[in-house]
């Protein structure tokens, strides 16, 4: 029974989907219907031409520059003529044209007349503005200049208290250098603060700007100066010799007169000046004759080679402490110096005292007694010797008749004695250049930097 239920059921099934088959595939093949598209209108936000021209009419003229433009808008384009002063002022007015809402382009045909009175009398209210703002800040005006000439007289004042830096400094060139630096630093605040006063900040940016460039092409051209400048105060601080010493400074000898804020004046043994840059002084080699007073002089004798060389030395330094001058302590000394083909050189050394006596005074009497002492001695001083060479025979007796019967025989001519108490028997030192000098000094007006109380190196 229940497999028959079950057999009626698929067999009913299947009927109805014979009857549906026909209705499904008629809708499979009908067309499907598209909606038609809906066009939808809205409102625009752009201004009408009319209101555009009116709107740039108005603007226009406010303007005094551009009341002679005519304007014409048609679809977003905007046509400017009409005339203008100059091309600043037809630019301005293209410019402000062109930033209103719903202007497609700008169409220039503007005449630029150029005429007098539009181009001067925007510079004739310009300046009439500016000396209205100018009279308005008088009053500010004067007090910034009364802050300047007040902080600058105060910085003036406080430099000119000499007394007071050179008590600080101990150094008259330094103590003129920072009073100098004194005052311009005071004139610098003082100009800063009146500026900012007064609201030129700009103004005083680009002065600071100007002295900076200004500062940088001077220190290029002044190169030589500054270094010199600089030497100067180097010199000052550690001073390598005092006034009135014999230097010799490169190759250039003389007493110090003054060390000035430029150069070192030197007067030389003849007696000139001499002004060397501080520059070069502070990196020359610097002699000083005058720091230690004791000076060695040296000379060279040269006795035959046949001669006993140690013999002669004993000689010559036995004469040597026989001359008041030659100090006892340092010893004289000598050595052999060379030996030649016919003579022996001998090297002969001695000290002198320069502020008792003249050094090259010394010297020479020291060689012409020692030269003396060696020949009483029986030593021969050699001469020049020359090869004389004769290209045929020689008549021995036509030459020493020729020669007046003269022989070779060298006889050396008596020589007058030098009588006691001669100049030319005084080493006493010259002081006529000391003399001169320390006229000059108290003398001369100029400052100096040389100060017994600095440090010497």
């Amino acid at each position: 029974m229940a497999i028959m239920t079950k057999r009626l059921t698929h067999l009913l099934a299947g009927l109805c989907l014979l009857a549906i088959m026909p209705t499904l595939q008629t809708h499979a093949q009908a067309p499907v219907e598209q909606p038609a598209p809906q066009i939808v209108q809205t409102a625009s936000d752009a201004p009408s031409d009319n209101a555009i021209e009116s709107r740039i009419v108005a603007i226009f003229s406010e303007i005094d520059s551009l009341k002679r433009v005519e304007v014409d808008v048609s679809e977003g384009v905007v046509t400017l003529s009409g005339g203008v002063s100059n091309s600043a002022a037809a630019n301005r007015a293209i410019d402000i044209a062109g930033r209103l809402v719903g202007v497609v382009t700008v169409e220039d045909k503007i005449d630029r007349t150029l005429d007098i009175e539009g181009n001067v009398s925007p510079l004739v209210d310009t300046f009439h503005a500016r000396l209205k703002s100018y009279y308005r800040a008088l009053p500010l005006l004067g007090l910034g200049l009364a802050l300047f000439l007040i902080i600058s007289l105060l910085g003036h004042l406080l430099a000119s208290w000499m007394w007071l830096w050179r008590r600080l400094l101990r150094n008259v060139f330094l103590a003129e250098l920072v009073s100098q630096a004194v005052r311009v630093i005071a004139i610098g605040i003082a100009l800063v603060l009146a500026l900012s006063l007064v609201g030129a900040t700009a103004l005083m940016g680009t002065l600071l700007g100007g002295i900076g460039v200004l500062g940088i092409a001077v220190g290029f051209a002044v190169r030589d100066s500054l270094e010199n400048y600089i030497s100067s105060i180097m010199l000052s601080l550690r001073q390598p010799f005092r006034a009135n010493e014999h230097v010799v400074i490169g190759d250039q000898e003389g007493k110090v007169v003054r060390l000035t804020s430029r150069a070192t004046v030197l007067m030389t043994l003849d007696g000139n000046h001499l002004r060397i840059p501080n520059a070069v002084v502070f990196k020359a080699v610097i002699l000083n004759y005058s720091r230690n007073p004791e000076r060695r002089f040296e000379f060279d004798l040269g006795v035959d080679a046949e001669d006993d060389p140690v013999a002669a030395m004993n000689l010559g330094l036995d004469t040597l402490d026989t001359l008041p001058f030659v100090l006892k302590q340092p010893d004289a000394s000598a050595f052999i110096q060379t030996v030649g083909d016919s003579n022996i050189v001998l090297r002969f050394q001695g000290w002198v005292n320069q502020n008792q006596s003249d050094f090259n005074k010394a010297r020479g009497l020291a060689i012409s007694a020692t030269k003396d002492a060696l020949e009483t001695g029986g030593f021969t001083l050699p001469e020049p010797i020359y090869r004389l060479r004769f290209d045929g025979p020689v008549d021995a007796g036509k030459i020493v008749q020729d020669m007046g019967g003269k022989t070779n025989e060298r006889r050396k001519p008596e020589r007058p004695a030098v009588p006691a108490g001669s100049e030319a028997l005084s080493v006493a030192p010259d002081d006529h250049i000391e003399k001169k000098v320390d006229e000059e000094r108290a003398e001369t007006k100029e400052t100096d930097l040389l100060d017994s109380d600095r440090p010497v190196e």
